[in-house]
């Protein structure tokens, strides 16, 4: 069975998988998420990582167990799913572990209006409730899941914070070392026509 006190951070949830974080895992914190937000629809996302998508479907499994909401937004960057918890005022949970090579993943939790959860403000709670479920048979219900894509949003939000009608023309390279920069950037360079933008290492 996973240890729970290895794999829970200041910040966040993270470990490798799938000896540290697996499947019962991350459905054991769907259930404790629910549980502790007490909301009634909740927002996730992954990035590239190949088990994302796997421990993204468990994490959902434990959700729609009581009665939560699901909007999948599929594959994101963080502030992506920051940005939707707090323009769908709904709590949000993010599948990555950031810097960390491709055998680790991790879970980001946020309130609704994208307040982050450490372990001074509900990460332990959710340790322990996590604990308490952890090995129970828990059956999620798969009609509660919508997926949504807020990319064009999100880039649309980023462009908010700057005068467009103000910028000139310019060359731009961007590394996004093979991160969900890749996704991102392109769809917010795309909307601004007077740069000529270049992407290296954009493969997710």
């Amino acid at each position: 069975m996973p240890n729970l006190d290895a794999v829970v951070k200041a910040y966040d949830v993270r470990g490798t998988v799938p000896d540290q974080l697996d499947e019962s895992l991350a459905r054991a914190f769907g259930v404790a998420f629910a549980r502790f937000t007490d909301a009634e629809s909740v927002a996730v996302a992954h990035d590239m990582r190949p088990s994302g998508p796997a421990l993204v479907a468990a994490f959902e499994e434990g959700l729609t167990s009581e009665g939560v909401s699901v909007v999948n937004l599929g594959l994101a960057s963080t502030d992506l799913l920051y940005y939707a918890s707090g323009s769908m005022n709904v709590p949000g949970a993010m599948f990555t572990a950031s810097h960390n090579p491709a055998q680790y993943n991790g879970i980001k939790m946020c309130t609704a209006g994208a307040k982050s959860i450490g372990i001074d403000n509900g990460l332990r709670e959710l340790r322990e409730l996590a604990r308490g479920v952890l090995g129970q048979a828990v059956v999620g219900d798969p009609s509660l899941v919508t997926r949504r894509n807020l990319l064009a949003d999100f880039a649309k939000h980023v462009l908010s914070f700057v005068d467009v009608s103000a910028m000139r023309s310019l060359k731009v390279v961007a590394d996004t070392a093979n991160g969900m920069g890749g996704l991102v950037v392109p769809a917010v360079f795309e909307r601004l026509p007077m740069i000529d933008l270049e992407i290296m290492y954009g493969e997710l």
